[in-house]
Order: C-alpha cells, then structure tokens, then sequence
C-alpha cells in the first residue's frame, strides 16, 4: 500500500482536516499554527485520537493549490501532521509552501518515504513500527508516548539513535493514563534531565 500510495506525483492528498490553532504539544508549544492533516495511517496505535483519519478512502483527495488559499497570511507555522504524511509524496505540498515563505514542520512516525522540505521534524516512534533510519537523522524533536513503565525503556532506546546532537527529547503521557502515568514521568524527567514533559495543552485549553 505505501508505495501504490507514494508513487503520486502529491498534488492532490486526502486531506482529513485543515484548521488554523495553537500548537499543542511539544518543542513549539504554544505557537499559532496552521495545521494540515492528511488521512492515512499504517501504524494504528489503539490509544490514536484520531482513528478517524486512519482509512485514506474516506477522505476525498484535495488538490494542494485549493488547499493553501486558506491558510491566513500572517501565519508563519505550517504543521503537516496525520494519520501518517509520510505515506504520500510531499515534494509539491513542501515547495508550494516554501513559495509562500512559510515555516514547515512534520509531525511524523517516520515509517514512509521520506520526501519534502521541512524546517522542523517531530518524530513520534511507536514500538509496533519502527522509523525509517532517516528519520533518525532528520527529527529536531523525539516525542514518546508514555502509556505504561515500559515506555521510558522504549523511549531510551529511541534516543540513542537519534543522529542530530540538538534533538529535544519529550515524554509525552497517552491522554487516557495521563492521570496514573504523569507523576511518573515528572520523576523519571527530574532523575534524567535530558528529558522534558510534553503535555497536550491544546485538550485542556478545549481547542483543536
């Protein structure tokens, strides 16, 4: 499916949703943003908040050029988040918003082909499916879901093989366990300082 999927030449996507908000989680926090999410998922975490976007066919394909006049210009911040973007080839979506100077970031698992220009990639592993050793390379920020004690071991070995000496690391509770998992991440962060907590400030402010 990936490559039937990514062999379009990423003019039209099945874009699930598109909305102008406020960055929820992680490095970039608290910033106004547009978001892009295109359907599509191959990963499927049982815990997803957004099962909805998984099944690309139900969400018709949109050309890129109709899509970008929505996006306000005083809007800096383009967020390409999913489902799973990295399905489809993102070559045309990237470079039509370069055109319009914008700042793009990727919120990814990093399991499809690697395609596009981003001034920001958010890698999110998860343990059913690995990231493509790129993204690795690529990721300015490491985000793992802490649903269980097993996570921290998980989100260790993640890590060690990030390639970019600057990435921001993030542990981040699954929304559902937040209550049980939180004060272990905040002892976990206070005994490993190379790790921050992300929390998902946009399901507390009730926005998008």
């Amino acid at each position: 499916m990936k490559n039937n999927i990514f062999e379009n030449d990423g003019k039209q996507l099945p874009v699930m949703e598109h909305f102008l908000s406020i960055q929820g989680e992680g490095y970039h926090t608290g910033l106004a943003s547009y978001f892009i999410r295109i359907g599509g998922c191959d990963v499927g975490c049982h815990w997803c908040d957004v099962k909805e976007s998984w099944d690309p066919q139900r969400h018709p394909l949109t050309a890129v050029d109709d899509l970008l006049v929505f996006i306000p210009q005083h809007i800096e911040t383009v967020v390409i988040t999913g489902g799973e973007p990295t399905l489809y080839n993102l070559d045309y979506l990237t470079s039509r918003l370069k055109e319009m100077e914008k700042i793009i970031h990727l919120e990814t698992s990093g399991t499809g082909t690697v395609s596009g220009v981003f001034d920001w990639v958010c890698l999110s592993p998860k343990k059913n499916e690995l990231p493509l050793p790129e993204y690795y390379r690529k990721a300015g920020e490491l985000k793992v879901i802490i649903q269980n004690k097993t996570d921290f071991d998980f989100a260790e070995k993640q890590a060690k093989l990030v390639k970019n000496n600057t990435c921001k690391l993030y542990l981040q509770p699954e929304w559902s366990q937040r209550d049980k998992m939180t004060p272990l991440i905040i002892d976990y962060v206070l005994a490993h300082p190379q790790w921050k907590i992300s929390l998902q400030t946009h399901k507390f402010l009730k926005i998008p």
